[in-house]
């Protein structure tokens, strides 16, 4: 597979790392957990508690997407929901202290783990231009 790898348009070398490292990443929060669309869900909870509807537009997805990643981060003692006492129709999401740790470890080993990201050499330069490639599609 290597030798053709050099000849491959740049939207499929990016395609192909995406899945491979989604892969990788969605293996190692299996260990804490998580799934991919609980740790997003998580890292917009850091700042404070949400509605749940506030948290499904956040991380773009329906409220029915949102209400089963929350489900499943209740179970695991992720989050934790009530209702809100000044609108019953309204639940509100909260990060617990479990969850807190494992968006922190997630965090670091996404930067930190070569295993899951592989050999990038300067991380942050790596992101600023993912953010700026994701901005001008965007039309930003």
């Amino acid at each position: 597979m290597r030798s053709d790898v050099d000849t491959w348009p740049t939207g499929r070398l990016l395609s192909v790392a995406a899945r491979m490292v989604e892969a990788r990443f969605d293996h190692y929060l299996a260990g804490l957990d998580l799934t991919h669309a609980g740790l997003i869900a998580l890292h917009h909870l850091a700042d404070g508690e949400l509605s749940q509807r506030q948290l499904a537009k956040l991380c773009r997805v329906t409220d029915q997407t949102m209400s089963r990643t929350i489900e499943r981060l209740g179970r695991t003692g992720h989050v934790v929901r009530e209702l809100d006492p000044d609108d019953r129709r309204r639940t509100i999401v909260g990060i617990t202290g479990l969850g807190a740790t494992a968006l922190a470890a997630a965090r670091t080993a996404e930067r930190e783990s070569e295993r899951l990201l592989g050999s990038v050499e300067d991380y942050d330069h790596f992101r600023h231009q993912l953010i700026s490639l994701i901005a001008i599609a965007d039309g930003r």
